[in-house]
């Protein structure tokens, strides 16, 4: 009977710390490392004797995972009373009081893009751009079903979102290591660029190759880091798409286009697109999901501004490039750190920074409770200094 007890108490152990693991590693997403696929070779043995090919096997599998999304979203605007101007006067004031009041007017907004399907039970990823401020949100399926989609978790910095629709049994994308990829390779971007996903409910698809990787900018606040450029056609509504290798595997998120075809129907490919590493889309993903808090509502306390020339021989230096600190808020993560007004950053967390968006890019990436090392250059001398990020940003502070 003792035996019988500790082997109960043992069984039950077990399935306790199963349980538990299995509730910290949970992943709404499959990596191409955990699955068997095709060979590429293999699908392009027949390719002098069939039409049929790697590619067309790989949108032949990705397709039916891809979806429209049409979204509402509820914008607040400020506008002043034309009349307000008359009681800028002390005079108005002084007989008629203050009288100006904040106006604001509510209206919506519809917009589409485009997302695809990594979960058989309806997990969607897609850009933050395209849902992550929405009210409402349409997914439409390959078949034609209509859904309404929640919104999981997003990411305004990294644009970002995951959303869920309520649905069994989907067929979904393989997510592949954005780490591995080959410049020149073949890539397929799918999406719903235009709306035209309403006509047929089908993707549309668009050949390339991978034209460039590890782009690093900042456009509307964003941090787009280590992306993936492709001359594969994207245009207006195939952000949130995917971006997936010959053997139909995600290597990124299609989002922004550079172009000069514009019309009011949005902007056309001239054959320079770019894709968020789907590793980076993963980390986000992951973050979600363990219901941990992405929060980047931080002040460094400084301020900065690119070195050139001119700056350079008014602080008599010897260099031109990197950022100079021109502000230091008083007892703020900066000044905590010893970083004083006159330092110039020549390195952040070990990149290199030669130009205001370089650090932009470090320091706007980070998180609430981050760390980061500078590398700063004073009266002639390299120090380091690092900087905890752990006091909130306030509404109008600068970061």
């Amino acid at each position: 009977m003792k035996y019988l007890k500790t082997f109960f108490f043992v069984f039950i152990s077990l399935l306790s710390v199963q349980s538990c693991n299995s509730q910290t590693d949970k992943k709404v997403y499959v990596n191409s490392d955990e699955v068997k696929t095709n060979n590429f070779a293999q699908n392009n043995q027949n390719i002098e004797t069939s039409r049929e090919n790697a590619i067309t096997i790989a949108i032949k599998k990705a397709s039916p995972t891809i979806v429209g999304i049409n979204v509402t979203e509820v914008r607040t605007v400020e506008y002043r009373d034309p009349f307000d101007i008359f009681f800028d006067d002390p005079w108005f004031q002084r007989y008629f009081g203050e009288r100006r009041q904040r106006r604001t007017k509510q209206y919506e907004v519809q917009g589409l893009g485009s997302g695809f399907i990594i979960s058989p039970d309806g997990y969607i990823l897609t850009n933050h751009h395209v849902a992550g401020n929405a009210s409402k949100i349409v997914v439409t399926t390959t078949d034609g079903k209509k859904y309404d989609a929640e919104i999981i978790g997003s990411d305004r910095t990294s644009d970002v979102a995951l959303l869920k629709i309520d649905a069994k049994n989907l067929p979904y994308l393989v997510l592949s290591n954005s780490d591995d990829i080959i410049i020149g390779e073949w890539v397929i971007a799918l999406g719903n660029p235009f709306g035209l996903f309403d006509l047929n409910a089908k993707p549309t698809v668009t050949v390339g190759v991978v034209s460039n990787s590890g782009v690093n900018f900042t456009q509307d606040g964003r941090v787009y880091k280590g992306m993936i450029q492709t001359d594969a056609a994207i245009s207006s509504g195939n952000s949130g798409g995917p971006l997936v290798n010959a053997l139909g595997e995600v290597i990124g998120m299609n989002t922004i286009i550079f172009s000069t075809a514009q019309s009011g129907r949005g902007a056309g490919s001239i054959g320079i697109g770019w894709a968020i590493p789907i590793n980076r889309v993963k980390k986000i993903v992951d973050k979600v999901i363990a219901n941990k808090e992405i929060n980047r509502n931080f002040n460094i306390g400084m301020e900065v501004r690119e070195l050139d020339e001119q700056l350079a021989r008014y602080l008599k230096l010897e260099i031109n490039e990197g950022v100079v600190v021109t502000a230091v808020e008083r007892n703020g993560a900066a000044d905590l750190a010893k970083i004083e007004p006159g330092d110039v950053i020549l390195e952040a967390n070990g990149q290199k920074i030669t130009k205001a968006d370089d650090y932009y890019i470090v320091v706007n990436d980070l998180m609430l409770g981050d760390k980061i090392e500078f590398l700063v250059l004073r009266d002639g001398r390299e120090l380091k200094r690092t900087v905890e990020l752990n006091i909130q940003r306030k509404r109008n502070d600068r970061r």
